[in-house]
């Protein structure tokens, strides 16, 4: 960890990094509305997740526990760093596949939800290589271009755990992500849930940056972004190019080093936070 956090450093003092601030005022605002927000949360179908495919997924936040603690340690640096700056949308992404972005979203939304003062939004929006349903054991009755076309009311498209988590998965992989993840109707969709149901935190779980150019089509909507790299794989240049060019997009709130350590069931890694 220390010798990835000195290469870190020594990049961007190479090329100033200064991360783009974009706050989340300056997209379109929509006024909050307590009472409304609170009926249309009820109107959500409650899920109860498979706990065997959880744990399978190591997905252990579900409850406070010695396993879970690195993921509450994580998400409670996360909220400080994001309440300070006034943001509520947090993207998590990765260089490549298999550096355990998804388990490290489903962790912080698990987390999140047992905190019964905050709401959470979770989206699955890795369209190539959904994940999020799996790891639940749960498949949406729509395609998820209904949701994001606005054909199908995120209601009755997204499942509710823990009166205060919700979750938009993803039934099948749909072709030419990008279009959709680019597409201001998205964002305006986006933005209708964000004023309707006045969540604290939305999360989206997005594909990985380096394996094409969906990832870069997402961002302008989201506050802030995490980057997940996987120890002894991800190379130094891989994050460096990541954090560079995500930063000319959104505000990178920090990078975890995940697998830096396993010790029987538990999956351990490091946060550098800029």
């Amino acid at each position: 960890m220390e010798k990835l956090q000195n290469a870190l450093q020594n990049a961007r003092k190479k090329r100033a990094v200064t991360s783009a601030v974009v706050p989340s005022e300056d997209r379109k605002a929509v006024p909050a509305k307590e009472k409304e927000a609170s009926s249309s949360w009820d109107q959500i179908t409650p899920f109860t997740p498979d706990m065997k495919a959880l744990k399978d997924h190591r997905v252990v936040s579900t409850e406070a526990s010695n396993l879970a603690m690195p993921y509450d340690i994580l998400r409670t640096k996360l909220m400080l760093e994001m309440k300070k700056n006034g943001w509520t949308r947090l993207a998590i992404t990765s260089p490549s596949p298999a550096c355990g972005k998804t388990t490290i979203a489903l962790n912080l939304a698990f987390g999140l939800s047992r905190q019964i003062e905050k709401q959470t939004l979770l989206f699955d929006l890795d369209l190539r290589r959904p994940g999020i349903s799996k790891y639940l054991n749960h498949k949406p009755d729509h395609d998820i271009r209904e949701l994001y076309e606005g054909k199908v009311a995120f209601k009755d498209y997204a499942v509710r755990v823990n009166e205060n988590l919700a979750i938009a998965g993803m039934r099948n992989t749909i072709p030419d992500p990008a279009s959709l993840l680019n597409s201001d109707l998205t964002a305006e969709v986006l933005d209708e849930i964000q004023g309707t149901f006045t969540p604290d935190v939305m999360i989206f779980d997005l594909p990985p940056f380096l394996a094409n150019d969906d990832t870069r089509s997402f961002l302008r909507n989201v506050d802030c972004a995490l980057l997940v790299a996987k120890a002894n794989e991800t190379r130094v240049d891989q994050i460096d190019t990541c954090e560079r060019e995500v930063a000319l997009h959104t505000n990178v709130v920090g990078i975890v080093l995940n697998q830096s350590q396993v010790t029987n069931d538990t999956l351990g890694y490091g946060y550098d936070a800029n």
